[in-house]
């Protein structure tokens, strides 16, 4: 079968998703009939650079042979089975390993990272009525994003994606962002956080945040020092602190996880996307036990936590997380002639040590940016990179005109509005990552013919 003969196909049935699904009369959808390493292939044998990691998710390649092996594992052993009083293997060594990595105490499992932010609220605002105490709302940042369901939707602040629904919102207060990671912005942040506690504080239940870097919301990025102040004023007014890591977990912004830059503990900790390394829908909520201990009673008192997901801590998706973390415990990078090689079990280069190197090679190699009269600033954090461009009108829709420079050049790019940016799996080698910057820099440019 040839591209267009499945799009064809696909479109006749399928509804995809962020997508006004008219574009698809002038712009591609492209069917990709496998993937390996840094590449997705087409079914004409086109490749394409993935320099979004597949909506953030992928960390060691597509069609990662140890990953793969995992799985294989454990699908000839148990491929699910409810989690409602039963357990299995994998859930319990995984929930181990995230408690040890992060300090937590409890691990409560779902399927993606709406869900996770559900739950987060949902147990939150549930734990003060457990205490005697009704607090409806929610503080989140300005600009924020954390999922498209409609608790999610409400704790955000991207208006591309909330205003429409509105009016079935849940309530929430928005607290103002630094400008940029200056200590001076950074001071007017927190200070204008702090009328916003003063004022609404006996209300709230939590502040949910996106430590480091707002990724939906445009790739704007805070200083370790703003998180650290928020958790600060968390503690100070009593409020619950939700750390959404679903996209900023695992290496993303340069550390494990992004809390550790600001050395604070929220009390919960989302996962979600990078946690099995981009093969499976699986996300954790991580708490701790004084917020457990509030559900935790005679069932007659009915403060249980009833909330479940029918394919909780499914075996298959556990496994892929245990291989991923395998992989960040054991996964060495190694020099061969002109090539980095991931292996297990070998001497070399930790995970969080290449990505430094890889971090820094793109940095460097994105400064020929600053010189094209439509960009406006460049910035990262960790494997995270962002280029915004000037303030087009959005009817112009400029980035959609780099995404289709990139899908022509092999490269797959998928902008925020004007900003476009780079999250690429681990692997990536430095001639792939010369593409991807090459690609983006001549797209931009030729947004000025």
């Amino acid at each position: 079968m040839k591209n267009q003969e499945i799009m064809e196909i696909d479109l006749k049935y399928n509804w995809h998703p962020c997508t006004q699904m008219k574009d698809h009369e002038f712009l591609p959808l492209i069917p990709i009939k496998k993937a390996k390493g840094v590449y997705l292939e087409d079914f004409e044998g086109n490749r394409y650079i993935d320099a979004i990691s597949s909506w953030w998710v992928n960390l060691f390649g597509h069609s990662n042979e140890y990953i793969n092996s995992k799985i294989k594992e454990q699908l000839e052993k148990l491929e699910h089975v409810i989690f409602a009083g039963f357990t299995h293997e994998q859930a319990i060594r995984l929930s181990k390993r995230l408690c040890k990595l992060t300090g937590f105490d409890k691990v409560f499992y779902a399927d993606n990272g709406s869900s996770a932010v559900e739950i987060a609220i949902k147990m939150s605002f549930h734990y003060w009525k457990n205490k005697g105490k009704v607090r409806p709302l929610f503080f989140s940042l300005e600009n924020s994003y954390h999922g498209e369901t409609i608790g999610a939707l409400s704790v955000g602040d991207v208006g591309l994606y909330k205003d429409t629904y509105k009016e079935i919102l849940i309530k929430n207060i928005t607290i103002p962002i630094p400008k940029d990671k200056s200590k001076e912005e950074t001071q007017k942040a927190l200070k204008k956080a702090r009328e916003v506690f003063e004022k609404h504080y006996k209300d709230v239940s939590a502040l949910i945040i996106e430590p480091l870097v707002q990724c939906a919301g445009y790739m704007k990025m805070h200083s370790p020092e703003f998180i650290k102040g928020l958790r600060e004023l968390c503690n100070e007014f009593d409020i619950h602190l939700i750390a959404d890591e679903i996209a900023v977990g695992f290496g993303r912004t340069g550390s494990m996880f992004a809390c550790e830059q600001a050395h604070i503990k929220p009390d919960f900790m989302l996962l979600s996307k990078g946690l099995t390394g981009g093969y499976l829908p699986l996300s954790v909520v991580l708490t701790t036990n004084e917020i457990y201990s509030a559900f935790y009673c005679d069932y007659t008192e009915l403060k249980a936590f009833l909330h479940s997901h029918s394919y909780t801590a499914n075996p298959l998706g556990c496994a892929a997380a245990n291989a991923t973390l395998d992989i960040f415990e054991k996964g060495r990078w190694v020099q061969e002639k002109e090539k980095w090689k991931l292996k297990i079990d070998n001497k070399g280069l930790s995970i969080l040590e290449f990505n430094k190197k890889t971090s820094k090679y793109i940095w460097d190699s994105i400064q020929k940016f600053k010189d094209l009269p439509n960009v406006k600033e460049i910035r990262q954090t960790g494997m995270i990179t962002a280029i915004e461009m000037i303030d087009y009108p959005w009817q112009e829709r400029v980035g959609l005109k780099v995404y289709e420079y990139g899908l022509k050049n092999g490269v797959l790019l998928r902008p925020l509005g004007n900003v476009i940016y780079f999250m690429p799996p681990y692997i990536i080698q430095k001639d792939e990552i010369d593409k991807m910057i090459n690609t983006a820099y001549e797209g931009i440019k030729a947004l000025n013919d």
